[in-house]
């Protein structure tokens, strides 16, 4: 393995070099993508207004297996499928918890008609416990699988 850095990018070569003299397989990476996790954050205001706020996540360089946040508490994890037509109208989330969408994509309106899309391997934080809630819809139409890890 061999590795280095240079400016703003990093690469990390795996392998062995083969007959031809070139390495087997490599992954270069922008150290800024490594640097946090990005997160979108669903709350309240003042108002009960239900609002977007984009989160990033710090994460830490711990060597081999990878780039890590510091742990955060968590009460419970639940598994969750819906039905292609799913359209929730607006609601509060029923605790604080981050949503991880596993497959599929949805459209997520605040209460201020603000709109905007997530697909799979994207992470909400859910805050908005009360106040005038969001509304949340598929976009494809197909079963689509998520989890909810409510934080303590």
């Amino acid at each position: 393995m061999v590795s280095g850095q240079s400016s703003d990018i990093s690469w990390l070569i795996i392998g062995d070099k083969g007959a031809c003299g070139k390495f087997a397989g490599a992954f270069i990476y922008k150290n800024t993508q490594m640097d946090s996790y990005k997160v979108t954050r669903i709350f309240e205001d003042e108002n009960g207004e239900s609002q977007f706020q984009d989160l990033e996540i710090p994460l830490n360089d711990h060597g081999e297996i990878g780039f890590l946040s510091e742990a955060q508490k968590t009460a419970s994890i639940t598994f969750r499928k819906v039905l292609p037509n799913y359209d929730y109208d607006f609601h509060n989330a029923p605790d604080r918890q981050y949503i991880i969408l596993l497959d599929g994509a949805i459209e997520i309106e605040t209460s201020v008609g603000e709109k905007r899309t997530f697909d799979a391997g994207e992470v909400l934080l859910v805050e908005d416990v009360s106040g005038k809630g969001h509304r949340t819809r598929n976009l494809k139409p197909e079963v689509r699988s998520s989890l909810f890890i409510k934080l303590e």
